[in-house]
């Protein structure tokens, strides 16, 4: 582990602690399971209570019903003696005693089962009555006439005499004609049934007044009951005077209209909810010792694991604080680290510097040579910065190729920069990777630590501001933040702007460098540059410009109106050849070659004539793609060049694998090969090595009279620079083809006239 990899320290933790934390995790858990458990419980007996109570409500309502349903048979049997023509001829015209006998006392005793039988006059006085015992019927009359009498009046329609009884009869219409009721004779619940004398004909019309009457009584008593209670499958159905109904029992008490009770009817009531409950105890109690026994397991493996948990919870909160790669601290612990760090300098303590290092050139090791070599150059970047580093500082991996420092040293500008110094040698120096020399390079953002600093989002943007001007000014060196690098960043977001502003409204211009042979004389092509005169600041150099497009990516608009006007103009030049840069976000588009057929065709450009120049930027990790995209582009008949050459990986991979038909040397060889006898041997090689694959070979950058002859003896086949004239406008180069093909003095050479 890196030195100044600090280790999250935890604190021990003590079975209690975690029992206590367990504790606050199970007893919730076991309280809502209890409750619900419970809350099942509830309902269960609640929902078995309801069907109880439902099942004897049923039961209730079926014992009324049938009672309404035997004062209605009772009636019935009534009016089918009354209501017949015997009967009204045998009563009501002429009363025959003998008659009255044998239809019906003979009649309702013996054959409908009724208890009594009473006709009345006219004038409710009686004319013959037959009692439950034959020889004693004149008694029971007696006795019974009162009760009967108050039943007939209410048919005779006297509601006052209704309040000591309850009709049976559903219709509840006019009782003229006929009653049915419940009452009470001489203490005993009994139906009673009445009806007039009269022809079916008068009953339908209502004529039943001043007529006898029929009157049955039947007895509610142990026969009639055992019946119903077959009927209706009521269990001991009974009836009961005062004493309450046993355990288990139901009591229906019925009641007259005036509220006294006219009978108490007693059943054990069927409970299908209680049925119900009884058949599924077994089963919930043995479910509840079944979750009794879980809850026991899982304490006891909570309780074995406890340890286990313990002793990884530090394992955990470290993987989650640090990079699994090289161990470092991660951006998560460096912010909290940050964090901490300003609280103390404002607290008093000493000062401190936050160091942002980003790895140069890393990325292209990646695409190289595999992600493998880049994790473990990782590594090896980390050991060296752990082994720069003082014990006391911190570096952390944010990701990628982003580190950060944290240094608890002063903040004085000269020993942070003999610090930032110090990691820049060590980063640089070269690294020996299985079996590859690598070497790369850092830049390096400082922010100081103050008092009166922001907090740490502030920070790490300071150093970041402070890491673009590094990178900016070259690489390979360590820039500190102060207050013009907002006024440089708010700069450079509203040139960004107005390029954007510029490239859509036409801002921009098209230039044309020539590109001369070998002799100078003759202008073979024409290399396309763009140029942009702010309104305000004047002419912007490509260089800035042209990065500030690929870094905001409308480097693609600004391609491609290059290219387009490129191909617009160079229709007047139709003996040049017309190159044209192309950025690696251009061409490593999906539809960079679509892009460029289209442009062709738009503009009715030779695509013969045209040269695409890519830096091998444009190839790196991006092989296949790039290769897919050349062979498009040489079917369409396009030339391609590797520009720069010789100032990147220059791989001979390249120039085997891609079809690629010019080189172009870097004007940085030109400049010194008047000086370097290196970089004189260099030009020679690659010409050399152009020519041995078949390429022609273009060098910029040429200057002077002897960089010319030099190159010339060399065998390059093209030159272009300020020897041969800069960049111009479209109308020049016009104006230069019109003087090359005018003739010439004999003996004045005009390209090496200076």
């Amino acid at each position: 582990m890196p030195p100044t990899t600090r280790q999250v320290r935890s604190e021990p933790r003590s079975y209690s602690h975690w029992d206590r934390a367990r504790l606050s995790v199970v007893m919730p858990i076991g309280a809502i399971v209890a409750v619900a458990i419970v809350c099942i419980v509830v309902a269960v007996l609640s929902s078995a209570r309801h069907a109880d109570e439902v099942a004897v409500w049923h039961e209730q309502h079926m014992l009324d019903s049938a009672l309404a349903n035997f004062g209605e048979r009772l009636l019935h049997d009534v009016e089918g003696v009354a209501r017949s023509d015997s009967a009204v001829r045998n009563i009501r015209d002429d009363f025959n005693a003998e008659w009255a006998q044998q239809h019906i006392g003979a009649w309702f005793e013996n054959v409908l089962d009724h208890d009594a039988v009473v006709v009345f006059d006219a004038d409710g006085a009686p004319l013959y009555s037959v009692g439950p015992s034959q020889a004693r019927s004149a008694q029971w009359f007696a006795a019974a006439r009162p009760e009967l009498a108050s039943v007939l009046a209410a048919l005779r329609g006297d509601t006052l005499s209704t309040g000591n009884m309850l009709r049976l009869d559903r219709t509840n219409g006019d009782p003229r004609s006929g009653i049915t009721v419940l009452r009470r004779v001489l203490g005993r619940p009994a139906v009673i049934a009445a009806a007039a004398v009269v022809t079916p004909r008068d009953a339908a019309a209502g004529q039943s007044a001043g007529a006898p009457v029929m009157m049955s009584v039947k007895f509610i008593d142990g026969d009639l009951l055992a019946a119903l209670s077959g009927q209706l499958r009521l269990t001991n159905l009974r009836l009961m005077q005062n004493s309450p109904p046993p355990d288990g029992d139901f009591l229906d008490t019925v009641h007259a209209s005036d509220g006294s009770t006219l009978a108490r009817f007693v059943w054990t009531p069927k409970q299908p909810g209680s049925d119900i409950v009884r058949s599924v105890a077994p089963f919930i109690i043995v479910a509840l010792a079944g979750f009794a026994l879980l809850a026991a397991f899982v304490l006891r493996y909570m309780r074995r694991t406890a340890a286990t948990i313990a002793a990884g919870e530090t394992r955990l909160r470290f993987l989650a604080m640090h990079d699994p790669l090289c161990g470092l601290p991660n951006r998560i612990y460096f912010g909290e680290r940050l964090e901490a760090a300003i609280a103390e300098v404002r607290a008093g303590g000493g000062g401190a510097a936050v160091f942002y290092i980003d790895l140069d050139h890393f990325k292209d090791v990646n695409d190289t040579l595999g992600h493998n070599i880049g994790d473990e150059l990782i590594r090896n970047v980390t050991l060296r910065l752990s082994n720069t580093l003082r014990g006391g500082d911190l570096v952390a991996r944010l990701g990628g190729d982003e580190f950060a420092v944290i240094s608890q040293m002063t903040d004085e500008p000269n020993r942070v920069l003999t610090l930032a110094q110090r990691i820049i040698k060590a980063i640089c120096a070269p690294y020996s990777v299985s079996g590859h020399n690598i070497v790369i390079g850092a830049s390096i953002g400082i922010a100081a630590i103050d008092k009166n600093c922001g907090g740490a989002a502030d920070i790490m943007r300071y150093a970041d501001m402070a890491l673009y001007r590094a990178k900016n000014e070259g690489r390979n060196r360590a820039c500190i933040y102060d207050a013009e690098m907002d006024a440089a960043l708010s700069n450079r977001k509203l040139l960004e702007g107005d390029l954007r502003e510029a490239i859509a409204s036409g801002g921009l211009r098209v230039a044309y460098q020539p590109i001369v042979d070998k002799s100078g004389e003759k202008i073979m092509g024409v290399e396309a540059l763009c140029r942009w005169t702010h309104p305000v600041r004047g002419d912007v150099s490509p260089a800035e410009f042209i990065a500030l497009a690929e870094h905001s990516g409308c480097i693609i608009e600004l391609g491609a109106l290059v290219l387009r006007q490129a191909c617009l103009d160079g229709n007047a030049w139709p003996q040049l050849s017309l190159a044209v840069n192309v950025s690696p976000l251009q061409f490593r588009r999906a539809d960079f070659v679509d892009q460029v057929e289209r442009i062709l065709k738009e503009t009715g450009f030779d695509p013969a004539r045209l040269e695409l120049e890519l830096t091998e930027s444009v190839l790196l990790g991006n092989v296949d793609s790039a290769e897919a995209a050349m062979l498009r582009l040489k079917a369409l008949g396009v030339r391609i060049a590797l520009d720069d050459f010789g100032t990147g990986y220059s791989s001979l991979l390249y120039l085997r694998r891609y079809p690629f038909d010019k080189l172009k040397i870097d004007r940085s060889f030109v400049l010194s090969i008047e000086k370097a006898a290196d970089a004189a041997a260099i030009v020679h090689a690659i010409v050399g090595l152009g020519r041995g694959l078949g390429m022609k070979v273009t060098a910029e950058g040429v200057e002077t009279a002897d960089q010319h002859l030099f190159l010339r003896a060399a065998g390059v086949h093209f030159m272009q620079g300020y020897r041969f004239g800069a960049a111009m406008p479209a109308a020049d180069i016009a104006r230069r083809l019109d003087e090359e093909a005018a003739p010439h003095p004999a003996g004045k050479p005009t390209a090496l006239a200076s």
